[in-house]
């Protein structure tokens, strides 16, 4: 591995193009939804962080039951650029905590924004371009979920559901070898 096409290679094969870690993420949104339905926002708001800090762990395990092998060549420059998007993720989290004391809603919607704007940089880390519009719907919906001042459980149920079905659509593409150098590559 020498140049930046083969390090995207990598870390597609490595990550299954990131599927698992979006579907897991998916379905932690889904729960979290569920949580803030039956018990409280608050609830809700807790079960998204402490699961979210579960979506590496279970996304490599889950994967690699799935044939992924769930990690990157140790000389790959990219998996740094994962791990520091990652950090400013985390760093973000009070911030929409922060949002969640002025009105709840807007954790989740906020936090779309954050990992929205985290998975712009998946594009180049996994050289796809799908990557710009995953991206881009979770911003969108951040910000229309805000000004159509929709309540907590559908802001995070509309979270869990993109991320679900892109989850599946991104591991359809790597198990069927669905790259395309003119469609999906950066």
């Amino acid at each position: 591995m020498n140049n930046l096409q083969d390090f995207q290679s990598d870390m597609r094969k490595g990550y299954g193009n990131g599927s698992i870690g979006i579907f897991v993420s998916g379905i932690i949104w889904i729960i979290s939804s569920l949580i803030v339905n039956s018990y409280s926002p608050t609830k809700g708001i807790w079960a998204l962080i402490i699961g979210g800090m579960l979506i590496f762990p279970l996304g490599t395990l889950i994967g690699k039951l799935m044939g992924v092998r769930g990690q990157h060549d140790k000389n790959n420059p990219l998996g740094k650029l994962a791990m520091e998007g990652t950090l400013w993720m985390i760093v973000c989290i009070p911030l929409a905590y922060g949002l969640s004391l002025v009105k709840v809603e807007w954790f989740f919607q906020g936090m779309l924004m954050i990992i929205g704007g985290r998975y712009l940089t998946f594009a180049s880390i996994y050289g796809m371009r799908i990557y710009w519009l995953l991206g881009a719907i979770l911003i969108l919906a951040a910000y229309f979920l805000f000004t159509m001042q929709v309540n907590v459980f559908a802001s995070a149920l509309t979270g869990g559901l993109i991320e679900t079905i892109f989850g599946i659509i991104m591991y359809v593409l790597f198990k069927y070898n669905k790259i395309s150098t003119e469609i999906n590559q950066v």
